[in-house]
C-alpha cells in the first residue's frame, strides 16, 4: 500500500483513522500527537525562562515507552533553554531483565547527551525484587511490592533533583486500561484522584504541594505505534516483559480492550475521550481539598498512616513484624 500522505511505500495501517503511512509520515504523526498533548496539558509553564528553567525528570526504564518519550522530548526541547531534562532509571534487582534495560538507558542517554541518574532497590531499601518475589512475605503479586517501591523512588528523587514535573511513558493502552479498571471498580474518588494526579491539564488540576506533578505526553499514542516508532528510529529499547509480571486483573482488561479495538477500531480513543470528561467532573465534585497527610514514623514520607506503605513492606521483606 502507498502512504496516504506522500505516496511512498507505507509501513503501517492505522485502523482507527484508516490511514496508511510511510516511515517518515508515521514518525511525524507520533511526534505531532506528543507535542499537541504537551501544549494542551500546559506542561510548559508560561513563566519558564532560561534563567529559571522548568526541570522535567523522565522515568526512563529502558522499555519502548520511556525510550520513545525521552527521544521525542529531547528532540523537541534540546534547543529550548526554558526546559531541563533529566533521565531517572531504577534498577529493581531483576537479574538479566533489568541489566539489559539499564544498558539501553545508558546508551540512549549517551547518544542524546542527557543527564542520567541510576538508583537501585538494593541501595535504597536493601532488597532485590528477585528475592522479594521468591519470599513474598505478604502473599501478594510481585508487582504490588515493586509498584510501591518504584513510586517511592520516583517521587523522592524527582524532588531531590529539583523537578518541577515528573514525566512517565504511559501510552494510550495503559491509560485506557486504567480508566476501565477504575470505572469497573466503582470508585469515583479514585477517578477524581487520577484526574488531579496525571490526567488533567495543569490549569485544571487541584494545586497541591505534597508530590511532584506528573505528566504523560504519550497517552494519545497506542502501544503498538510506540513499538513501531522505536523500531523505525532504531532506538535502544529493551522490549521484553518482566519475568515477575503478574497483574492478573489488568491482563484481563488488556485482553478485553485488544479484542474490542480489533472489532471496533477507535475504542481506546473513545474510552479516554469520555473518561477524561467524567474524571474532571468527578474531581470538581469530590475534591476535599489537599489530603491531610502526616509523616511516616520511619522515613518521614507523606502518609495517612503511622508507617507508610513502603516502609511497611520493606520491614515485611526483612522478616520484621511491621507496624501498621
Amino acid at each position: 500500500m502507498d502512504c496516504d500522505k506522500c505516496g511512498t511505500d507505507a509501513v503501517t495501517h492505522l485502523a482507527y483513522s484508516g490511514l496508511h503511512l510511510c516511515e517518515g509520515c508515521f514518525t511525524q504523526s507520533v511526534e505531532k500527537r506528543v507535542r499537541k498533548r504537551i501544549r494542551e496539558d500546559g506542561v510548559v509553564p508560561d513563566d519558564a525562562t532560561p534563567e529559571d528553567p522548568d526541570t522535567w525528570v523522565i522515568g526512563l526504564s529502558g522499555g519502548k515507552d520511556s525510550v520513545v518519550l525521552t527521544k521525542i522530548l529531547h528532540d523537541t526541547f534540546e534547543q529550548d533553554p526554558r526546559i531541563e531534562l533529566i533521565g531517572l532509571t531504577i534498577h529493581e534487582g531483576i537479574e538479566g531483565y533489568r541489566d539489559e534495560s539499564v544498558d539501553a538507558c545508558v546508551e540512549l542517554a549517551d547518544d542524546l547527551d542527557l543527564r542520567h541518574e541510576l538508583v537501585t532497590y538494593e541501595d535504597e531499601f536493601g532488597v532485590q525484587m528477585d528475592d522479594v518475589a521468591e519470599d513474598d512475605p505478604e502473599g501478594m503479586a510481585p508487582c504490588a511490592y515493586c509498584g510501591v517501591f518504584r513510586r517511592d523512588i520516583l517521587e523522592r528523587y524527582a524532588d531531590d533533583l529539583g523537578a518541577d514535573k515528573l514525566l512517565t511513558g504511559h501510552n494510550l493502552d495503559d491509560e485506557a486500561q486504567t480508566a476501565l479498571m477504575n470505572f469497573l471498580e466503582g470508585n469515583p474518588r479514585q477517578i477524581a484522584k487520577h484526574f488531579d494526579a496525571s490526567l488533567g491539564g495543569f490549569d485544571d488540576r487541584e494545586t497541591q504541594e505534597t508530590f511532584v506533578p506528573r505528566a504523560k505526553p504519550l497517552r494519545d499514542v497506542p502501544e503498538k505505534e510506540v513499538a513501531l516508532y522505536a523500531h523505525v528510529e532504531n532506538l535502544p529499547a529493551h522490549i521484553t516483559e518482566c519475568p515477575h509480571a503478574s497483574e492478573a486483573y489488568r491482563g484481563e482488561i488488556q485482553e478485553l480492550l485488544l479484542k474490542l479495538e480489533s472489532n471496533h477500531p477507535g475504542t481506546r480513543h473513545s474510552i479516554m475521550a469520555g473518561y477524561e470528561q467524567l474524571a474532571e467532573t468527578a474531581a470538581d465534585s469530590l475534591r476535599d481539598g489537599v489530603d491531610d497527610l502526616g509523616e511516616c514514623d520511619r522515613c518521614g514520607a507523606p502518609t495517612d498512616r503511622d508507617v507508610c506503605r513502603k516502609c511497611y513492606l520493606v520491614e515485611a521483606v526483612d522478616g520484621e513484624v511491621p507496624a501498621r
